[in-house]
């Protein structure tokens, strides 16, 4: 969109990206605070554990219009230095709603813990989100918390890695559920599609994602029909979606908008969802929404002989094409931008 980036992005495992150089005008790297006695600041961990003065100076530097990703890089949102600049926060969910059921999801209690104490500091640092000219919401339903409670939010869908919906006609091969297969969430509900659904069917599943937790392997042992596929790349990742039949998007957790659901809509064929995770996304009408074993496992049934149709891909490209469009979206932010120079 012809804008310049400066990047401020912290260091705590992965290795630097030679291709951020290419899209940004200069990116800054910082060290991440992870240390032990940041546990116990009133600030959340996520947020205190970002708290770098080279951060401060560098922004300083200039006054250019500055964007936090996540809640998580607000450490310096209300500080008196940046009273003046004009700040957008790009939120990713109200985290302390999420981190709530995070803490429910986890069965380690150090994890509980630590996710139940990080709900009530995120609860009470939320308020510094009003010194934000404005919050980029990625859900409707954020978007209206947010809005009622400091009036300057605007709906900006997620963004993702797909121009164009590219789903193929016909049939695929298999079920497939994808995700982050370490976090608590997925793992509670794969748990519950392996004993409750995957189980019971003849049908091929494929459960696909990063760092899959013991319990899933051990889960499938005894069904021939089900296999994991650990810590796909994104172009095998990407080839999962493109050729499965049904794609089944379940979570426990009510939390903003999943990837995992986009993508399957941009480039997979049918999705089945449970009514949590689609829920006020305006992606409704996209998916077969059933919340019992039993309705899944109907469902899956009837789909398995229906090929997947020009007309559902039409359907499908009239609604992603506006509110989940890639460039729409950032336009909507662009428009603050030029408001603001």
């Amino acid at each position: 969109m012809g804008i310049k980036i400066h990047l401020h992005t912290f260091e705590y495992g992965r290795k630097r990206q030679k291709y951020l150089e290419t899209i940004c005008f200069e990116v800054n790297y910082y060290k991440r605070n992870k240390c032990f006695f940041n546990l116990f600041s009133t600030k959340p961990f996520i947020v205190k554990s970002r708290d770098n003065k080279n951060v401060l100076k560098k922004l300083l530097s200039d006054n250019y219009p500055i964007l936090f990703e996540g809640i998580h890089s607000t450490y310096y949102l209300s500080h008196p230095s940046l009273k003046s600049r004009v700040k957008f926060v790009r939120t990713h969910n109200i985290e302390h709603n999420y981190y709530e059921g995070l803490a429910k999801s986890e069965s380690n209690f150090f994890k509980k813990l630590f996710f139940k104490l990080e709900a009530k500091k995120l609860l009470k640092f939320e308020d510094n989100l009003k010194n934000s000219d404005i919050i980029f919401s990625l859900s409707p339903n954020d978007q209206l918390f947010f809005d009622n409670k400091f009036n300057n939010s605007e709906y900006v869908s997620a963004f993702h890695s797909n121009s164009n919906v590219s789903s193929q006609e016909g049939k695929g091969k298999y079920i497939l559920y994808h995700g982050n297969l370490s976090v608590a969430e997925n793992i509670k509900s794969v748990n519950f599609l392996i004993k409750n659904v995957f189980s019971i069917l003849s049908f091929p599943v494929v459960i696909a994602g990063k760092n899959p937790h013991f319990s899933i392997i051990d889960s499938i042992k005894n069904y021939k029909n089900i296999k994991i596929i650990p810590n796909p790349h994104e172009n095998e990742m990407q080839g999962l979606i493109a050729n499965a039949h049904i794609c089944i998007l379940h979570t426990f957790q009510a939390t903003g908008i999943k990837l995992k659901l986009l993508d399957s809509l941009f480039a997979g064929r049918f999705c089945i969802a449970n009514s949590i995770i689609v829920e006020n996304t305006g992606l409704e009408e996209l998916c077969s929404i059933k919340n019992t074993s039993d309705e899944i496992i109907s469902e899956i049934s009837n789909l398995f002989d229906i090929d997947f149709k020009t007309e559902n891909i039409i359907v499908r490209k009239e609604k992603l094409s506006t509110t989940f469009s890639n460039s729409e979206n950032a336009l909507k932010i662009l428009k603050h931008l030029k408001t603001n120079e």
